[in-house]
């Protein structure tokens, strides 16, 4: 019995950290999720890939499915991901491996599950696995459904879903270190609770990018990320550029004329650029 699935990660455009609102747009990065049921034992055995990546996600992905049909002592699993989303840098790599496993374990079953209880089990999963701090239903729900999302994170609701023209270009510039966001930089994050409403009823208003740019340029500062290649982006026609995630990924939105100028200021800096779309398509069953 076997389910795969995939999802999108995504790119913030408002980080929920300071007040538990967010915003987020999926991009056409994907994890793809392998799910394989096993009736000789209740053991459940996860990989990330060909990667060192702790699977506990994954593995409490699958456990929370199986319980929540009633069948956990039923069937053990074995789960694989696989990915062209770079992991930990702050796109939601976490969220696209929770739906894209939620969903190939249900089909691995072949079960349906709506699509709210699909995202609930993913972030339960990911709060029993220590992968989040405050459930991230801005990017579970970006990533799940495709295009942008505006959400009350403390309450888990969509406040406005949004289309991004498939048109656009994405590019991503990562740093070469991986940020690691501590409880003291959370509660740094007070400081700038006003700015960011700001920005979510700039978001609500349909002004994503300037939503998006306001919001990294807070980010970076409270979080100590340097906010020249967003200010570099934004010189070379960028729409929207800011944080995405608690970094270190910067990310900006321009159409696809501007690509090579906002690269070549960010070829001169150390790290990778990714170019990518947004994306419609969020998470869906891939089995034939």
């Amino acid at each position: 019995m076997r389910g795969i699935a995939s999802a999108c990660g995504s790119a913030t455009i408002i980080n929920a950290i300071s007040t538990g609102r967010g915003s987020a747009f999926a991009i056409d990065l994907k994890i793809r999720s392998e799910v394989d049921l096993r009736e000789e034992t209740s053991d459940v055995s996860g990989r990330v890939g060909e990667t060192s990546e702790d699977p506990r996600l994954i593995e409490t992905c699958v456990e929370k499915v199986l319980e929540f049909f009633d069948v956990r002592g039923e069937f053990g699993a074995d789960v694989e991901t696989s990915a062209d989303l770079p992991l930990a840098v702050g796109l939601s790599s976490s969220s696209a491996a929770a739906n894209a496993t939620v969903l190939a374990t249900a089909a691995a079953l072949e079960r349906e599950l709506d699509d709210e209880k699909a995202i609930e089990l993913g972030i339960e999963s990911a709060f029993e696995a220590g992968t989040t701090v405050t459930g991230a239903y801005d990017d579970a729900a970006a990533s799940f459904y495709g295009g942008g999302v505006v959400t009350d994170n403390r309450k888990r609701s969509l406040l406005k879903k949004f289309s991004m023209d498939p048109e656009l270009s994405v590019l991503i510039f990562v740093p070469p270190q991986r940020s690691y966001t501590s409880e003291e930089d959370f509660r740094r994050t007070e400081i700038v609770d006003e700015l960011v409403d700001l920005a979510v009823e700039e978001a609500l208003s349909d002004n994503f990018f300037g939503a998006q740019t306001l919001n990294g340029l807070l980010y970076c500062s409270v979080l100590d990320h340097d906010p020249q290649p967003a200010l570099e982006a934004l010189e070379a026609g960028a729409y929207g550029v800011g944080l995405s995630g608690t970094g270190p990924s910067i990310v900006a939105v321009c159409d696809e004329d501007k690509v090579g100028k906002i690269g070549g200021r960010w070829e001169r800096r150390s790290g990778d650029i990714i170019e990518t779309k947004p994306s419609e398509i969020g998470a869906r069953i891939e089995n034939e």
